[in-house]
């Protein structure tokens, strides 16, 4: 079996466990250590990878909500606590909560969803602007996009190899970091040669580092940025380290954007609400 590394340089996680957090276990890192040609098209005898929808919603709260009574404010969020809690479908549709307090000015939360429907994902996200937190709700930040087969693979052994592809699966890790990536349009006119080279020196640097977990998603063509970018560890440090040592590669020159970056706690629901106030 081969893991599977996409353009935006990293692999599609595959992790189980998306309850609580871990401190050790098998190493997170999905890189390899020798990258293959292009992956061949699906084969039409063999029924279609069904991908998922991914997306990751940031949300800012209202200074006035804080001024409410306690009260009033445990009501609220028990009420979009229970919306959460509707919308966890183990194998269909499933939300992972963090907090950003702290980590960036502009968003208070982060909800993390994955699921295989574009309108599940909007009925959800509406019910949870329906109740009465939501309408103190800003979302100034929200990422849209799927899964997909990569064109790149790498020699490791991965536990979702059977499913194509299709699937992410989120680790127990305690930290996320959570960006948008864009190539320079000079990447795609690359040959397949040329971007095997520049990878091979991406991916030997992120074996480097085995308890950061990457996951990568696409979007083009259903939001602004062409991919999504997930780091989960419970190391920042290590992160911090990996993506310095990163900079210094001859890819780097083909990344055109990789900002906003978000650096998430991951906790539960009822814990992230009460970090609000």
């Amino acid at each position: 079996m081969s893991n599977t590394v996409t353009e935006a340089g990293t692999s599609v996680a595959t992790e189980t466990n998306p309850s609580a957090p871990t401190q050790a276990g098998r190493p997170a890192s999905g890189y390899g250590t020798g990258s293959q040609p292009q992956a061949a098209p699906h084969d039409p005898s063999k029924p279609a990878v069904k991908r998922q929808i991914v997306c990751f919603s940031f949300y800012k709260v209202m200074p006035e909500w804080r001024r409410l009574p306690a009260q009033e404010k445990a009501a609220h969020k028990a009420a979009f606590a229970e919306v959460l809690a509707k919308w966890n479908k183990p194998g269909e549709f499933v939300s992972l909560t963090y907090s950003t307090i702290g980590t960036r000015g502009d968003v208070d939360m982060c909800v993390w969803s994955i699921g295989y429907g574009v309108d599940e994902l909007n009925q959800m996200r509406s019910e949870l602007m329906r109740t009465p937190l939501g309408g103190y709700l800003n979302s100034p930040h929200n990422f849209l996009a799927m899964t997909k087969r990569s064109q790149y693979q790498i020699d490791r052994p991965d536990e979702s190899e059977g499913e194509g592809r299709g699937a992410i699966r989120p680790g127990g890790q305690k930290y996320i970091f959570i960006y948008p990536f864009w190539k320079t349009r000079p990447w795609y006119l690359l040959s397949a040669a040329e971007r095997k080279r520049l990878m091979d020196e991406h991916i030997r640097i992120g074996l480097m580092y085995p308890r950061v977990k990457l996951n990568t998603t696409y979007s083009f063509g259903i939001d602004d940025q062409e991919f999504v970018v997930a780091f989960e560890t419970n190391f920042p440090e290590d992160f911090l380290d990996l993506v310095q040592q990163l900079r210094e590669t001859e890819i780097s020159l083909y990344t055109l954007a990789d900002t906003p970056i978000f650096s998430c706690v991951r906790v539960p629901a009822a814990e992230m609400l009460d970090r609000l106030g």
